[in-house]
């Protein structure tokens, strides 16, 4: 029997509903939340991405402000775009969108924006905060899942939940979340002895190393719960025909456009195993701009006080 689809979309909404009064209420009492966007270069993924943010933002009542900066933009340039929305009361997040030109100091961008219009929760500040699980923004895709594992009654107190993949902007500030709601974690990496053997223990199995379709049915515990934060493209026949081999949909689907979308952990057996599970796509890439906006309207909530 398959599992449960825990429906990203749906969820996605739902948070996006609630947001709306929070909006209005600000926008009577003081002006609107305000999102600043950098996007540097034209990397076409992060111009795609940058645009269903701020379509967001419009269809919330979200100020947008953009900045679309050429490629060769140095480092000291960019710190000073990110200084002057520092500096801008009219501004609540900042947003840097990632990944930047490799000649720029990442490092030294992720530093430059204030804690307090960290949309992203990416600043150490942040981080640390959720380390001591205190009051701050999050990392907007494990707290999306953290909202769909919620709102779709997921027990995770008392659970064990594996985290495949280290990264500081989803596996490592997911093992907190999780943690935090009293679950036992292990987190696991590309060095991890028997990575089949530690997903297999997993009530709750998160995926976001990157792989496309690495984790078999040999990896998924019968009944677990598994979250696949992957998104990878294939172009290669051969692979699409062997991983969607129980898709016929899918196959017809990447005749036609070339390309396809697979997550980290194989669908059909993911789909056949588990208790519930997140589809790629429509899983866990719409919670990410939904947690993008709660965190622009919490922070703006801080700053206007209301």
């Amino acid at each position: 029997m398959a599992g449960v689809i825990l429906d990203g979309r749906r969820i996605s909404q739902e948070i996006l509903s609630e947001l709306k009064p929070r909006i209005e209420t600000l926008r009577q009492k003081a002006r609107p939340p305000a999102l600043a966007v950098v996007l540097v270069g034209e990397d076409p993924a992060s111009q795609i991405y940058v645009r269903n943010k701020i379509k967001t933002c419009r269809e919330l009542g979200i100020t947008s402000l953009d900045r679309t900066p050429p490629a060769n933009t140095t480092t000291e340039e960019l710190l000073e775009i990110i200084q002057s929305f520092n500096e801008d009361p009219e501004v609540d997040g900042i947003l840097v969108q990632s990944p930047l030109p490799k000649h720029i100091d990442s490092h030294a961008v992720l530093l430059a924006v204030s804690p307090s219009k960290d949309a992203d929760g990416f600043h150490p500040f942040n981080v640390g905060c959720l380390v001591a699980n205190r009051p701050a923004p999050r990392a907007c895709t494990p707290a999306g899942i953290m909202q769909m594992l919620k709102r779709y009654e997921v027990p995770i107190a008392g659970r064990h939940a594996v985290v495949v993949g280290r990264s500081d902007i989803v596996g490592k500030p997911m093992a907190l979340m999780l943690l935090h709601e009293n679950a036992t974690v292990t987190i696991c990496h590309s060095r991890t002895p028997d990575l089949a053997a530690e997903c297999r223990r997993a009530d709750i199995l998160v995926a976001a190393i990157g792989k496309p379709a690495l984790l078999t049915e040999a990896y998924i515990k019968p009944g677990a719960v598994v979250v696949d934060v992957g998104m990878n493209r294939l172009t290669d026949c051969a692979e699409v025909n062997r991983i969607f081999a129980h898709d016929p949909k899918r196959i017809a689907a990447f005749e036609k456009s070339g390309t396809a979308l697979v997550g980290d952990v194989d669908p059909h057996a993911m789909q056949e195993l588990s208790s519930a599970y997140t589809p790629v796509p429509g899983g866990v890439g719409p919670l990410t701009i939904a947690m993008l906006m709660a965190n622009t309207v919490s922070l703006a909530e801080q700053h206007l006080r209301c």
